[in-house]
């Protein structure tokens, strides 16, 4: 039961807000029409430095026409593994009002072969995404000379 003395202060409430700014033009944003281009378009995008060091995660954000709306850095891991929290991704896809999303990952090993626990985290997102009407278009597992494709070899 709540006491005499204790009160709420009503003005310790964080404020939520959602924005999405983009500052490339709808008609000049890159098109990406399967597994190739969203590999040229990531490897542009990653530090080869780090490549072939840390495992990273990254997930690119479509509209409905497959337009890159931006690429999301999610995480930076160690040798073996990183973190891609799913309730982080999908949020960034929803402020960014993401039609389709690509994900994608390094191997520093630079094996291209998924692993088990690859599969299950692509059939997660997968899941997920139906649900809030995002699809999963791919799942790339990426090194700076080659990648492999979920969509491509049926997996997703």
């Amino acid at each position: 039961m709540e006491g005499k003395n204790q009160t709420s202060d009503w003005t310790k409430v964080s404020e939520v807000e959602l924005i999405y700014k983009s500052k490339v033009k709808a008609s000049e944003r890159p098109r990406i029409s399967d597994s190739r281009g969203a590999y040229a378009l990531l490897i542009f995008h990653w530090d080869l430095d780090k490549i072939e060091l840390v495992e990273e995660f990254k997930v690119i954000f479509l509209n409905q026409a497959n337009r890159v709306l931006g690429i999301f850095n999610v995480s930076s891991g160690g040798i073996t593994g990183t973190v891609a929290d799913p309730r982080l991704i999908f949020s960034a896809a929803l402020k960014a009002c993401a039609c389709n999303i690509m994900l994608a990952h390094s191997h520093p090993s630079g094996n291209l072969k998924p692993s088990r626990a690859d599969e299950e985290l692509t059939n997660k997102f997968k899941n997920a995404g139906q649900f809030l009407d995002i699809r999963v278009l791919d799942h790339l597992i990426v090194t700076k000379d080659q990648y492999f494709s979920f969509a491509d070899e049926g997996l997703i």
